[in-house]
């Protein structure tokens, strides 16, 4: 940037054609900026999604999850946030000038919810399938970083395509009991 405004003082008149296109070559170098930063926080959100669905897995197990315990794992996601709602409701109900202080981290969370929610129960979240065994041990093998999450095969995990999982599932153990 200290380049462009050197040459930018170099120019004679506002109006010229180097000084629009230095300004042009400024708000594309801006742009360019804002889109990486972007993807550099999309990165660090599903990094810590991945890392808490890890933190949930036992370190021993090797079987991929049932699509009933990835259900349940999910459940489990949405209220991770139940422990700091009920301290800023204990801090709201406490004193009458107190109404509003933390009510905007309330809403973000409240909000954050109600859209992940609304995602698992239409389109799907976007997470690893870990009832796939190959996706698990890919994230087994993940080193954490935010960097490396965009190497991470993420599908999309809905009420639904667990549902599907299921009534598969149940149809594979009902033939292999005919079968013994």
């Amino acid at each position: 940037m200290t380049n462009l405004r050197k040459e930018l003082e170099k120019c004679k008149h506002p109006n010229s054609r180097k000084t629009k296109a230095l300004g042009k070559k400024a708000r594309r170098q801006n742009n360019k900026h804002k889109v990486r930063l972007g993807h550099a926080i999309k990165s660090n959100i599903t990094g810590e999604k991945l890392s808490w669905f890890l933190g949930q897995i036992d370190e021993g197990r090797t079987e991929p999850l049932t699509p009933q315990e990835l259900e349940d794992l999910i459940e489990l996601y949405f209220t991770r946030f139940d422990e700091e709602l009920e301290q800023i409701n204990l801090k709201q109900s406490i004193g009458k000038h107190r109404a509003n202080q933390h009510a905007a981290r309330k809403d973000v969370i409240t909000i954050t919810l109600e859209k992940e929610r609304n995602e698992f129960r239409s389109g799907g979240l976007e997470l690893m399938n870990l009832c796939d065994p190959l996706k698990l041990k890919m994230l087994r093998d993940w080193d954490g970083s935010a960097l490396s999450v965009q190497h991470l095969k993420l599908d999309l995990v809905s009420y639904t395509m667990l549902q599907r999982l299921k009534e598969k599932s149940g149809k594979k153990e009902t033939s292999e009991q005919m079968e013994t």
